[in-house]
């Protein structure tokens, strides 16, 4: 019982942010959801996949943690708590580092600020590395094939989200800029050596 409140928490805190995020910028008139929005071919793919799979993977966390399905130990458990708060903390701080430039997918015709401080001064992509390790921390709290197969899903669809989407869009928007950028700081986490 101990794990389902921390894992529904993890959700609510999360998820709240995220729609409270979305509902902020609603009352501004920003449309903060741009998945699939103006994009054809393979970019347009990879969003619809990966909106099917963002919508996947909290069903099937929900239902695990409902079920209390798992196959690992305690302190395993723990350490997805853990991770799950780190990935919590990492979400909320970079949507709110992003202000109003915030979007979930890519805008063919907002033109935003690029954001490379706080944050975004040790990953370039903070708010999907804390999807996925929100993803992983509960993962690890309620092990079970179809949560892994759908996390992992849209783990890999995240990842082909940023290099073949928002890579090429921020190269395209803001050139010289995000290139400087992206030479100094890791997609993920870190900075590059000089």
């Amino acid at each position: 019982m101990v794990f389902q409140v921390f894992g529904f928490g993890l959700l609510i805190v999360f998820y709240g942010f995220y729609f409270y995020k979305q509902l902020q910028q609603k009352t501004q008139e920003i449309r903060t959801d741009q998945m699939g929005k103006g994009r054809t071919g393979k970019a347009k793919t990879i969003e619809l996949i990966l909106t099917i799979a963002a919508i996947l993977v909290p069903i099937a966390e929900i239902v695990s943690m409902i079920l209390g399905i798992t196959y690992y130990p305690t302190w395993i458990r723990i350490i997805g708590i853990l991770i799950g708060a780190v990935g919590t903390a990492m979400f909320i701080m970079a949507a709110s580092q992003m202000g109003n430039s915030w979007r979930a997918g890519v805008s063919a015709t907002d033109q935003t600020p690029l954001i490379t401080e706080g944050i975004y001064e040790v990953s370039r992509n903070p708010a999907f590395l804390g999807f996925d390790l929100l993803y992983f921390g509960i993962l690890l709290m309620f092990y079970n094939w179809i949560l892994f197969l759908v996390s992992a899903l849209a783990a890999v669809m995240f990842h082909l989200q940023i290099v073949n989407v928002e890579e090429v869009y921020l190269k395209e928007t803001h050139e010289e800029e995000y290139l400087r950028y992206q030479a100094r700081v890791n997609r993920y986490l870190g900075k590059k050596k000089s």
